[in-house]
């Protein structure tokens, strides 16, 4: 006994066997990738002795095998359903905020006074100091000096130098604002300390702000929930934590983040004009947390995003203007109504239960239809 498997339906005859008379000797193939599988016949005729013998000798357990479905796209890492992550913007791992060697500022006020007195002192070596400035710091003056001399000038420059060093590097630093510096395009540090410092003058000083800040920006587009278009100000409470790398991460940071709420606007639904508040607070997590995502690489951290200002784009502002209306008047419409309902139905109540009237199912109709219009009529009379 045979069983035939198939592939591919073809109804063609088999190749080589000529049109004619001869296919009756050898019979045709109706599926072209046909093929045969013998089955042992007494794998056919079963008995309850063979099943006996099966449960006393069970065969071996199957082998399991793993299952030929690709959960992961060959060379993407995630499976078909996840949906692709956003990029993250990367940085420079070195680049990151280290503290710079700076000085105490009487090291510099000291370099600079010994520069200042090897510059006099240079003077009167050379017979170059005025009279009344010798007179003046207790000196004699040198008769018959030459002038100065390769020496003198030699101890003209070092002291120069020395007081030019000291004095230019002094700087003063300030609560709430930092120093990074640079020299020949390589950062060198960031200077966070207060009071009275000394710092290499060959250095590059760049001034960040590192106080809390709040930004306000202008109206910017977003939408709502059902697609409505929006104009949103949001003010953005935020601060630089890493002064690396936003000075040198980015052009600009502050131009960065608002980029990053613009974009932030455009990929979270805000909260509708007169929206309750457990809705507007999940609309300003969800800012919060991409604006802090986007802009933490470059070294800002952002605290809250709060939309402050939330309307209807100009283009639909009529047409909700004319939607909310209707709603409220369709919501006042149902009160009073329901108003209406019950003060009827205790009306009627009261009447039966006190044995004041008996009505039929007749009168009762009238009577409910009667008190119906009389009510809206007073509620009509009594509304604004």
């Amino acid at each position: 006994m045979t069983t035939t498997t198939s592939h591919i339906p073809e109804h063609v005859p088999e190749p080589g066997v000529p049109p004619d008379g001869a296919a009756a000797a050898r019979p045709v193939r109706i599926i072209h990738t046909e093929s045969t599988t013998e089955i042992p016949v007494h794998l056919l005729f079963r008995d309850e002795r063979d099943d006996r013998d099966d449960r006393d000798h069970p065969a071996p357990e199957p082998v399991r095998l793993r299952p030929a479905v690709v959960t992961r796209r060959p060379g993407t890492g995630r499976d078909k359903g996840e949906r692709p992550r956003p990029a993250v913007p990367l940085v420079d791992p070195d680049l990151v905020e280290r503290p710079a060697r700076v000085l105490p500022g009487a090291a510099g006020v000291l370099a600079g006074l010994c520069g200042a007195a090897g510059c006099v002192a240079t003077s009167w070596w050379a017979g170059a100091l005025p009279a009344f400035a010798a007179e003046a710091l207790g000196l004699t003056a040198r008769a018959g000096a030459a002038g100065p001399g390769p020496a003198q000038w030699a101890a003209y420059a070092g002291a120069g130098a020395l007081g030019l060093f000291g004095f230019g590097g002094l700087a003063r630093g300030r609560t709430g604002r930092a120093w990074v510096l640079d020299l020949f395009g390589r950062y060198r540090g960031t200077v966070r300390r207060t009071g009275l410092l000394w710092v290499n003058p060959l250095l590059l000083r760049r001034r960040v702000d590192v106080r809390l800040r709040h930004w306000r920006g202008e109206p910017m587009q977003a939408a709502d929930r059902g697609g409505v278009a929006l104009r949103v100000a949001v003010l953005v409470v935020w601060r630089v934590r890493d002064t690396a790398r936003a000075t040198l991460g980015v052009e600009d940071h502050e131009t960065y983040l608002r980029a990053c709420v613009e974009a932030a606007l455009l990929r979270v639904p805000s909260a509708a004009p007169g929206a309750g508040r457990g809705e507007t607070e999940a609309a300003q997590d969800a800012l919060t947390r991409l604006v802090a995502a986007d802009a933490a690489p470059v070294g800002v951290e952002v605290f809250a995003v709060r939309p402050v200002r939330v309307e209807y784009a100009p283009e639909v502002a009529a047409a909700m203007h004319r939607r909310r209306i209707a709603a409220l008047d369709a919501q006042r419409r149902a009160s009073v109504l329901s108003s209406v309902v019950d003060s009827v139905e205790d009306t009627v109540t009261r009447l039966t239960m006190r044995g004041l009237v008996e009505l039929d199912d007749c009168e009762r109709k009238v009577l409910v239809k009667d008190l119906t219009v009389a009510f809206c009529a007073g509620r009509g009379e009594a509304g604004p």
